[in-house]
């Protein structure tokens, strides 16, 4: 009797067990599901994106657009009887200005990142990164205000120029845009280098620069690389901001006070006073194909320059 109760009890133990994970295995694969469903809508939601962007455009550029007129003419007229769509100074407009931003953006929120990263400790540490995620959420809206109000008459003040929108006005409000981002990025990078590769750096007697220089910032060079990566794609796709600082003016730029227009601004500022399917509005989607090329092209070419350098690194090794 005794030893059937016993086996009853293991036979009961072992269909809660059976049962237990039967539950879990279905709760498992409903994860697997959920997470899987949802890193392919995003990969369906983008490529429809494109597709839509590429079907607007695309067949506008292949069959009615003059591509070379399109990429080496510096006049943008599309509204005339004999419309001219060149986008050379929009695309010298737009990198000006994200050339100017990552001068400025680069080298502080580096030197932001290593602070917080390699210097600073405890409140501090804390404070400075919740103060650096608090400008990122800043709405470009808000800095284009700035420029517009504040950067507009410091600058026409302090360098004598007619016009206070221009590259620099743009250049200065991007880069303090971008540099929170790339900031947080960056720090992420210097954070996830094994703390053992700074204690046998101190061992053999570097000094805490020569850490930092020698071995942590070349060890996060693939995240480094990546946080200016991001602040060159914000550049790049930076809207409203751009819009209300840099005067809007089609010009190839010969100095930081020339007003320029960007792509992005270019298709904002446009896009909803042309009529459906007409030429103009299907060449600024072909802006936007040209804006994705772009992008795409310098997203390519750091992945090389770092797979290059890894390359490299382990052949000397």
């Amino acid at each position: 009797m005794t030893s059937t109760k016993v086996e009853l009890a293991h036979r009961a133990s072992a269909n809660a067990a059976a049962l237990y994970r039967g539950r879990a295995w279905w709760v498992d694969r409903v994860a697997q599901g959920v997470v899987f469903l949802g890193g392919l809508s995003a990969i369906v939601f983008i490529l429809s994106i494109f597709i839509f962007v590429a079907k607007e455009g695309l067949g506008f550029m292949v069959a009615d657009l003059n591509i070379k007129e399109f990429l080496t003419s510096p006049e943008w007229r599309p509204t005339e009887d004999s419309p001219t769509y060149g986008i050379l100074a929009l695309m010298a407009g737009t990198a000006s200005v994200t050339g100017l931003a990552m001068l400025i953006a680069v080298p502080f929120s580096l030197g932001a990142a290593i602070y917080i990263g390699e210097f600073a400790t405890g409140k501090t540490r804390e404070v400075l990164k919740v103060l650096v995620e608090l400008l990122a959420a800043i709405p470009s809206v808000v800095w284009g205000f700035i420029g517009l109000s504040i950067m507009n008459p410091l600058i026409m003040e302090l360098f004598d120029v007619p016009v206070g929108l221009n590259v620099l006005n743009a250049g200065v409000i991007l880069g303090l845009m971008a540099a929170p981002i790339m900031t947080t990025i960056a720090e992420d990078a210097l954070k996830a280098v094994p703390d053992s590769y700074r204690e046998a750096a101190e061992a053999l007697g570097a000094t805490r620069w020569q850490v930092i220089f020698k071995v942590v910032l070349p060890s996060a060079k693939k995240g480094l690389v990546a946080a200016i990566l991001l602040g060159v794609g914000r550049g790049f796709g930076e809207t409203m901001a751009v819009l209300m600082a840099t005067g809007h003016a089609i010009n190839l730029p010969t100095s930081p006070f020339d007003s320029v227009c960007a792509m992005t601004a270019t298709i904002a500022a446009e896009l909803g006073e042309t009529a459906q399917g007409s030429p103009h509005y299907q060449v600024l989607f072909a802006i936007g194909i040209s804006l994705f090329l772009i992008t795409f092209v310098i997203n390519m070419a750091a992945d090389v320059f770092v797979r290059g350098g890894l390359r490299m690194r382990s052949k000397k090794a």
